[in-house]
């Protein structure tokens, strides 16, 4: 099974981290959230879903894990104020190990100049920033690119993510 890692901080959207997060741990795969401080407990922008942190940036390597999870809100736009985070991301995009981004998640992406020549979608307020980030932004419920990235939009959407991701993770 497939190691995550998860980063987040208050202010995520709350299902777009919990749905994922428990299709992902009932096929056995291992999410790992990671913000600034082990043990915080941060809460979503809807007051639904609170999660205590499990590690620092500071204590984990993009190394030892297999893929990336980048649930949306307001968190991805805080965490790619911070080169840690932002760096973090780009590894799993260098390496070509699947990146899950949904929504506000493709933000980080952006920092990290990961996108360019990429198809991939985001929330609709973000489409600018992709397609200036030279991505291939596509209006679409769930894109797969280079079978490594799979954006999808908004909560709606969340069905169509987790099915992609899955089959990234089984492959």
């Amino acid at each position: 099974m497939s190691k995550i890692a998860c980063v987040m901080t208050s202010e995520f959207e709350d299902v777009e981290y919990t749905q994922p997060n428990d299709a992902f741990t009932k096929e056995g795969h291992e999410v790992t959230t990671i913000e600034w401080e082990a043990g915080k407990q941060v809460t979503g922008k809807q007051g639904q879903a609170t999660v205590t942190i499990d590690a620092s940036i500071d204590d984990v390597k993009p190394e030892d894990f297999d893929a990336l999870f980048i649930p949306g809100g307001f968190s991805p736009d805080q965490l790619r104020g911070d080169e840690k985070f932002v760096q973090f991301a780009k590894h799993f995009m260098d390496q070509d190990k699947p990146v899950f981004a949904i929504c506000h998640g493709p933000q980080l992406l952006i920092t990290a100049k990961a996108l360019e020549g990429r198809t991939a979608t985001g929330f609709k307020s973000i489409a600018v920033d992709m397609e200036y980030a030279k991505a291939n932004y596509k209006d679409q419920e769930v894109v797969v690119c280079q079978n490594q990235l799979v954006t999808s939009r908004q909560p709606d959407d969340i069905p169509a993510f987790n099915r992609e991701a899955m089959k990234l993770l089984e492959a």
